[in-house]
């Protein structure tokens, strides 16, 4: 009985999850990315691929933090990647390697990124320079638009009109966050790229991975409706299908703590929509990711993945865990 009592005695007092341990996950991931940053500003993936990909994401891990390009903590890792990826802008408009069969990525990630260092942005010269690159990636962008209103790896005429949900995805956050930084970005885009998730959504509200089918995908969903989001579609008979639909296949129903396919991409995707949602919602759904990255984090201060890479993982795990400081207005609610 002694011993039950004692066991008992050690539950109650196990302290739950704490602000400071997140906090400390945060700083040990944000520190193991700026310690992996090439000097030339760029981050890089397992094997050295998506370059930029990996330089936009990691980069806006940064600006979660509240650092900025002149201040902050951060703020030379921000200058860093800002140049990198302004170095990367190509005459045609499209920031990234056209060599890379998945360049669509980057540069959706990319128009996120240099979007929101745009507006804090105080020195002039870097600042028509974002200007610059910005207004060609929009037009870049528009012009690799299927006729179908997607988009693919690469442009619509280089991949021939092939075209699938999560590189519509990229360059439909990517292009509002432009246009919400007032850089002109035809409504017309935006409204075929919502056509086109609205075709590729079934009955059920679950999102296919192309307007030709292959079945509804979670991953897919939680993205297609975050970026609906961000295009001011938050209560509409679609994105209420969508809702009820990631409800069913990725949380409330089944916990956070069971590892799916893309788990990381879902969640990365999943956590914008339900922060914009708020409430008890976002505190009970923000209290359980919270539990599960601090308990996942290794030693290192990195989060652990043998598809991607440790710098992606660490980069989207510090996103979310940071999306309640606010800082990021794209996803601000």
């Amino acid at each position: 009985m002694r011993l039950i009592n004692v066991f008992l005695c050690l539950l109650i007092t196990q302290p739950l999850l704490h602000a400071d341990d997140v906090s400390d996950a945060v700083g040990q991931g944000l520190d193991y990315l700026a310690a992996k940053q090439n000097r030339q500003g760029y981050w890089i993936a397992n094997e050295g691929h998506y370059r930029v990909a990996m330089t936009a994401l990691s980069g806006f891990a940064v600006l979660a933090e509240g650092s900025t390009a002149p201040t902050g903590g951060y703020g030379r890792n921000i200058c860093l990647a800002t140049d990198y990826l302004i170095s990367m802008s190509r005459s045609n408009g499209l920031i990234g390697f056209r060599e890379d069969i998945h360049y669509t990525y980057g540069h959706g990630f990319s128009m996120l990124f240099l979007s929101q260092v745009y507006g804090e942005e105080e020195d002039l010269n870097r600042r028509q320079q974002i200007h610059d690159v910005l207004i060609k990636a929009v037009q870049f962008s528009a012009d690799a638009q299927t006729a179908r209103g997607g988009w693919g790896y690469v442009s619509a005429k280089e991949g021939g009109g092939f075209d699938e949900g999560s590189t519509c995805i990229t360059q439909v956050q990517g292009l509002r966050a432009c246009r919400n930084a007032g850089i002109p970005v035809s409504i017309e885009i935006i409204a075929r790229a919502k056509k086109y998730i609205e075709d590729c959504t079934t009955s059920r509200g679950g999102v296919q991975y192309s307007i030709k089918g292959g079945g509804a995908r979670p991953p897919i969903t939680a993205a297609a409706l975050a970026a609906l989001f961000n295009a001011g579609e938050y209560d509409t008979e679609l994105t209420r299908k969508m809702r009820a639909y990631c409800n069913d296949n990725i949380w409330p129903k089944w916990p956070v703590s069971q590892r799916a396919a893309h788990w990381h991409y879902t969640h990365f995707y999943y956590s914008q929509v339900i922060y914009r949602q708020g409430g008890r919602r976002w505190q009970d759904y923000r209290q359980q990711m919270e539990e599960e990255l601090v308990r996942r984090i290794q030693p290192g201060g990195y989060w652990a993945d043998s598809d991607i890479g440790r710098v992606y993982v660490t980069a989207v795990n510090c996103i979310i865990l940071q999306l309640q400081k606010g800082y990021l207005p794209i996803y601000q609610r």
